[in-house]
């Protein structure tokens, strides 16, 4: 009895005061004050933790860096000025209807038109020959002129040669050329062309020489003017 009255007593003087401690609390609500609750903070990093944070973010800005520098964002809204679409118009067909006679007169300067003149074979003229001897070489040589259509200019002209180069000799013979008989043939030896008797016959030699010197000059004439000028033909 006298301990149960004890824990009564005891029992008694603690609610008051804590009834008084949550009146205290009420009043200071209404006063406007707040109690400061504690602060509580989450786990801490480790270093090697936020370490790995800050590589990863560097790693995921250099890499976006580099992104916008191989591929241009604004590459699509510009217009390469380089590029010109080819555009072809054709134009429309064009009809004309022109009635009506129109007549176009030309003129031009007179012009003089003469005949061109043939150039003449280069020929000189030689004494006249006259008629030779019978039975001469000259004579030999005058019936194989007027054979081929010459004139007796020609004759001339074939005399005044070969008396240069032979004086007619048959026989004639240059020691330092070896040219022979009466159109110095050089050597001898093609006149065996027409006959074998070139040596001694002047009909032979004769025809050789008129075919060398129309088949080289054209006619005695020709060869006569070259001989002229250079001393031989």
């Amino acid at each position: 009895m006298g301990r149960h009255s004890e824990v009564t007593r005891a029992s008694n003087r603690s609610v008051p005061r804590a009834t008084s401690d949550s009146a205290a609390s009420a009043s200071s609500a209404r006063r406007g004050f707040s109690l400061a609750l504690p602060r509580f903070s989450g786990p801490q990093l480790f270093p090697s933790q936020r370490s790995f944070k800050l590589f990863s973010s560097a790693f995921f800005v250099t890499v976006g860096l580099l992104l916008v520098n191989v591929v241009d964002p604004y590459s699509g809204a510009v217009a390469s000025p380089y590029y010109i679409p080819a555009t072809i118009v054709a134009p429309d067909g064009q009809d004309i209807d022109v009635d009506g006679t129109y007549t176009t007169a030309a003129g031009r300067d007179g012009v003089s038109i003469s005949a061109r003149v043939a150039a003449k074979a280069a020929s000189a003229s030689a004494p006249a020959a006259g008629i030779p001897d019978p039975d001469t070489a000259q004579a030999i040589g005058l019936q194989a002129v007027l054979a081929r259509g010459w004139g007796m200019e020609q004759f001339d002209c074939l005399v005044a040669l070969w008396n240069r180069e032979s004086h007619w000799n048959v026989y004639a013979h240059n020691k330092s050329s070896g040219a022979y008989g009466i159109p110095q043939s050089l050597p001898g030896e093609k006149m065996a062309t027409v006959a074998d008797d070139w040596q001694t016959n002047p009909a032979t030699q004769i025809e050789w020489g008129l075919r060398y010197i129309q088949g080289r000059y054209g006619s005695p004439c020709g060869a006569w003017a070259h001989s002229e000028a250079v001393h031989w033909y």
